[in-house]
């Protein structure tokens, strides 16, 4: 497979591990307080991150790094905290069949964002994309 579309790979790879965190969450947090879940689980995600970062060698790259990226990426931890956090909390409250295809709304609530702030394109294709997704997540929430 050529490098340029390996992405779809890491996108399916992507999807399998969302499932199975989903999975592996809901027994896991039987008694325990979601936020403190979280936390577990976020300190397995950093340290995993963090040697990634050390095994590639890419840890000098954290000078080159500008300002607005840096804002961004901040965000984007700060927005990644606060979806884990409500995440857990449904998934200790709900049934997870029901709870991840709600999260899995987040497909498109990022059309909707990427056409408003990044100026991506939004299709007819898209757009039956949304409303089918909404549609089927209704469905297996009901």
């Amino acid at each position: 497979m050529r490098k340029k579309s390996m992405w779809i790979v890491f996108a399916i790879l992507s999807a399998v591990f969302a499932a199975l965190t989903s999975i592996l969450a809901k027994v896991g947090i039987d008694g325990v307080n979601s936020n403190l879940a979280t936390a577990i689980r976020t300190v397995v995600v950093v340290i995993m991150a963090w040697g990634m970062v050390f095994l590639t060698h890419t840890q000098s790259g954290l000078h080159e790094i500008s300002r607005k990226s840096w804002i961004f990426l901040i965000l984007s931890g700060l927005a990644t905290g606060a979806s884990w956090l409500c995440y857990y909390k449904a998934l200790q409250i709900g049934e997870a069949s029901k709870v991840v295809p709600i999260d899995k709304m987040s497909v498109v609530f990022t059309l909707i964002l990427a056409f408003v702030f990044l100026h991506e394109e939004f299709t007819a294709k898209s757009l039956i994309g949304c409303v089918l997704i909404g549609i089927g997540t209704l469905i297996m929430v009901i």
